[in-house]
């Protein structure tokens, strides 16, 4: 509903009430019943969703919106960047699921890729998949390819660290590999009492890169 998106997109873009108040330009009430479920009119309407960098038949409808004459082509699917920092070198610790933010990619582009439902934005910290893969790029991870198909790149979590590898399988064991040559292959076991302490997150399908 409404008010449930209005509020859920907010508290993940680390705004207040007033915060938001002030950029809408309405009083602080005002926000509060909006998150009761109180619709906006018009140019308030406008106001809510340009604040919150999101678009305006996502907030009132919790559609997707579309600009493409009609065609369907231009689509756009608003993908969550979660908290959760994925590790190319070392390991990060997974912090879980919390949204950050959304951005917008065509839905007809995604759907090439995988499930657009179910792909996440998460960020690189570390050099181990250099030089493809940079610290501190974008990845788009797509959570509905978890069967690992040899040489491709996934996020897997291994214990309570998350790693981007390349994935190749083995019988009872899964081969990480880094293009970084300065690191070795880490070998994970993977068998019935370790299937918990050992997964694939999702399959990595496209990766961003922010220019200085």
């Amino acid at each position: 509903m409404f008010a449930q998106r209005l509020r859920q997109r907010r508290e993940a873009l680390g705004l207040h009430k007033q915060d938001m108040a002030n950029k809408v330009g309405v009083s602080l009430t005002t926000i509060q019943q909006y998150e009761k479920g109180q619709m906006p009119k018009g140019e308030f309407a406008v106001r809510l969703a340009e604040a919150l960098d999101c678009s305006l038949d996502w907030l009132l409808a919790g559609k997707e919106a579309v600009d493409d004459g009609g065609t369907g082509e231009a689509r756009l699917v608003m993908v969550p960047m979660v908290e959760a920092r994925l590790s190319a070198g070392t390991g990060s610790f997974e912090t879980g699921g919390e949204v950050l933010r959304h951005y917008a990619f065509r839905w007809d582009f995604l759907h090439r890729k995988g499930n657009p439902s179910q792909m996440v934005l998460l960020r690189v910290s570390g050099d181990s998949m250099q030089p493809q893969i940079m610290h501190n790029d974008v990845v788009l991870i797509d959570q509905g390819q978890r069967d690992p198909v040899p040489g491709r790149i996934y996020a897997v979590g291994v214990e309570d660290m998350v790693y981007l590898k390349v994935v190749n399988a083995m019988p009872g064991r899964l081969i990480l590999t880094s293009f970084n040559p300065d690191y070795a292959p880490i070998e994970a076991d993977t068998g019935e009492q370790l299937a918990d302490l050992v997964r694939v997150i999702g399959r990595a399908v496209w990766v961003g890169r922010e220019l200085d």
